[in-house]
């Protein structure tokens, strides 16, 4: 057995959907996001300006079960305060990043 996971047909699926955060936070240009998924179903990763404007959709489509990690390249963003949203199957978590040139 493995903690946080569970067993299922031969592979460790995670036992739940979390957001962990970016590293490194603050970055310049690149940070890595991960990401876990209990179960099949939409996802979508979205970053959001301290305006609650979506700035950008990096992810939207379906993905299975497992552990992901995506990479943000914030060469053409400006500097600040983000937020990147994880939605899945109507579930949504949020974390805080700053991206410092």
């Amino acid at each position: 057995p493995v903690d946080g996971y569970t067993l299922t047909r031969g592979t460790y699926v995670p036992d739940e959907f979390s957001l962990e955060q970016n590293y490194p936070n603050p970055f310049n240009p690149i940070t890595n996001i991960r990401y876990s998924l209990e179960r099949s179903g939409d996802v979508k990763l979205d970053l959001i300006n301290l305006q609650g404007q979506t700035v950008a959709t990096y992810i939207d489509q379906d993905q299975q079960p497992g552990d992901y990690e995506f990479v943000l390249d914030g060469s053409g963003l400006s500097n600040g305060v983000y937020f990147y949203r994880l939605t899945q199957n109507g579930i949504s978590k949020t974390r805080k990043m700053v991206l410092m040139k």
